[in-house]
């Protein structure tokens, strides 16, 4: 390599760490303040690191609320409304992908016209439904308006048009066809697409607040963001170290689940646009 293709690589490497800096800055405060005593987070002289690592902090403020019960509801919407979205969707895809059907462009200009359109514009109707069939402040509450996806519906229709016919057509010759040509060639050839789509609706839908807060009233059903939402409420949330403490661990599991399946966001929104 010769020196100038080592400067350029230098000069790449040193833009890339500028313009990250600036995203990380508040991740390392976060971790640091999570890892400060209380006189040091509120000392005149900004400190970049402890002078001492309280650990306590977590324990304390997992204890400052039901986090436990929190987390679990977050888990069992989140992966339920997850796996929905994904039958529901990869089925619509296979649908508008696949066949062809008297309306076929009306059915997708609708899918398109819902990715436009706020979710919020909804929540009034939802609620009203909800609560004249009694589901309000049950698992149910939270999950039933999520069960169907626009965005994954669209995007997975985009995979499967990468498809060769051939394929197709190999498949039938080999008896597989229908739903077994979906299960057992589609969704493994989409793999990319369908864990990117994956890893969106779990972040999206594990860091819902709004909608949570107007259906929920009890612990037994509440979510990880209304329950950080309630800690700040606390007065034990004058400790910004508690507070800190309670934002790494509430926001950890998702980071750690985007760093694992990065790779396959972006392959999926590369062939997005491949076919039309």
């Amino acid at each position: 390599m010769g020196p100038h293709a080592v400067v350029r690589r230098a000069a790449t490497y040193v833009v890339l760490g500028a313009g990250l800096l600036p995203v990380l800055l508040p991740f390392y405060w976060m971790i640091v303040t999570a890892l400060k005593d209380r006189k040091e987070v509120f000392s005149p002289t900004p400190l970049w690191w402890p002078t001492h690592l309280v650990w306590q902090n977590f324990p304390q403020a997992w204890h400052g609320a039901p986090f436990g019960r929190f987390f679990v509801n977050s888990i069992i919407v989140s992966l339920a409304i997850v796996l929905i979205q994904l039958a529901t969707a990869s089925l619509g895809a296979f649908a508008l992908a696949r066949f062809r059907f008297r309306g076929q462009a009306l059915v997708f200009a609708a899918i398109i016209a819902a990715l436009i359109i706020p979710i919020q514009v909804t929540f009034i109707a939802n609620f009203i439904t909800l609560q004249r069939l009694g589901w309000l402040d049950t698992y149910l509450a939270l999950i039933a308006p999520y069960m169907a996806s626009a965005f994954g519906t669209f995007l997975l229709r985009q995979a499967f048009l990468s498809v060769p016919r051939q394929l197709e057509d190999a498949a039938r010759l080999d008896r597989c066809s229908g739903l077994a040509f979906l299960w057992h060639v589609l969704l493994p050839l989409s793999r990319p697409t369908v864990l990117a789509f994956s890893l969106v609706a779990l972040v999206a839908h594990w860091n819902d607040y709004f909608w949570p807060l107007i259906v929920t009233n009890s612990d037994r059903v509440r979510t990880l963001p209304i329950g950080l939402g309630m800690f700040i409420g606390q007065e034990v949330t004058t400790d910004w170290n508690l507070l800190m403490a309670a934002s790494l661990f509430v926001s950890a599991p998702m980071l750690a689940v985007f760093f694992v399946l990065q790779r396959y966001f972006v392959q999926s929104f590369l062939r997005a646009g491949i076919r039309g």
